[in-house]
C-alpha cells in the first residue's frame, strides 16, 4: 500500500498541473448537480405543480409512495437525474486514467518508474487510485450539495426522504464507485496502446454510451430505474470489473513500453 499511495500522490501531482483535467474534475460535479437544483426550483414556484401527478408514469407511483401532489411531481423531476450522477464517477476517471498513462509516454517520464522494482499491479493499483478517488469525492460531494438543495427548494422534507432512500444510496454509493473502476480500466487498456491523450480520452470516452443509453431509455419512458435494476446493475458491475482489472494488467506490458515507446 505505500508504493501504491506514493504513485498515487505522483500522479495528483503531476496530472492536476494539467488544466483541462482540473477543469473536467471540478466543472461536471457542479454542472450536473447545479442542473436539477436549477429546474426544481423553477417547476417548484409553479402553481399548478401538483397537476403534473396525473400524467406522472403508472409505475412510477409505487417510488412516491405516500408523497402527494407537488413533492411526488418534484421528486419524479429530481429523479430523472439520478443517472446524471452515476455519470460523474464514471467521466472523471476517464480524464485522468487516459493522461496518467499516456501523458508520460510523451513526455518519457513513464519509463524511469516502469525501470523501478514495483510491479505491474502495484503500478496499475496507484494509477487506479489517483483516477478513482478525486471521482468518487466529486461525486459524493456533488450528491451532499443535491441533498441540501433539494432540502431548501422542495415542497416539504418527504422529497429528501425520498432521495436518501435505499434506491440513491445504492446508485451513488456503491454502483457509483463500481462505475469508475470499470472506467480506469477501460482508460488503463486504452492508454497502454496509444501514444496521444486526446485519442485515448476519446475512445475511453466510449464507456459512458451504456449508461447514457439508459439515461434516454429513462427520458422516453422505456426503462424504468428501481432498486431491482440499481442492484443488477451493481451484482453485474463486481463481475465486470473483475475482468476488466485482469485484463487491463494483462494488456499493460512494461517491457514494450520501455523498448517501443522512445
Amino acid at each position: 500500500m505505500d508504493k501504491i499511495w506514493v504513485i498515487a500522490r505522483k500522479e495528483w501531482a503531476e496530472v492536476f498541473k494539467n488544466r483541462f483535467v482540473l477543469f473536467t474534475v471540478a466543472f461536471l460535479p457542479l454542472f450536473l448537480t447545479a442542473l436539477p437544483l436549477i429546474i426544481l426550483g423553477v417547476t417548484g414556484s409553479a402553481d399548478d405543480m401538483g397537476n403534473i401527478t396525473d400524467e406522472l408514469p403508472s409505475n412510477f407511483a409505487q417510488l412516491c409512495g405516500d408523497l402527494e401532489g407537488s413533492e411526488c411531481a418534484q421528486y419524479f423531476l429530481v429523479s430523472q437525474f439520478l443517472l446524471l450522477f452515476m455519470l460523474m464517477p464514471l467521466a472523471i476517471p476517464v480524464t485522468i486514467a487516459s493522461y496518467s498513462i499516456v501523458g508520460e509516454k510523451t513526455t518519457h517520464t513513464l519509463e524511469p518508474v516502469l525501470a523501478t522494482p514495483i510491479t505491474t499491479v502495484e503500478l496499475l493499483a496507484g494509477k487506479a487510485l489517483a483516477a478513482v478517488l478525486p471521482a468518487v469525492v466529486a461525486t459524493w460531494g456533488g450528491f451532499l450539495i443535491f441533498v441540501l438543495g433539494v432540502l431548501i427548494l422542495s415542497a416539504g422534507p418527504g422529497v429528501v426522504d425520498r432521495i436518501l432512500d435505499p434506491l440513491w444510496l445504492l446508485a451513488i454509493f456503491v454502483v457509483g464507485p463500481l462505475l469508475s473502476i470499470a472506467s480506469v480500466s477501460v482508460a488503463v487498456m486504452v492508454s497502454s496502446r496509444t501514444n496521444d491523450p486526446r485519442v485515448a480520452e476519446q475512445l475511453s470516452m466510449l464507456v459512458m454510451i451504456p449508461l447514457l443509453g439508459l439515461f434516454f431509455g429513462q427520458v422516453m419512458g422505456l426503462i424504468f430505474i428501481n432498486e431491482t435494476l440499481i442492484l443488477w446493475m451493481a451484482l453485474a458491475l463486481v463481475i465486470i470489473d473483475a475482468g476488466l482489472i485482469a485484463f487491463a494488467t494483462q494488456l499493460f506490458q512494461r517491457e514494450t513500453i520501455l523498448t517501443r515507446w522512445r
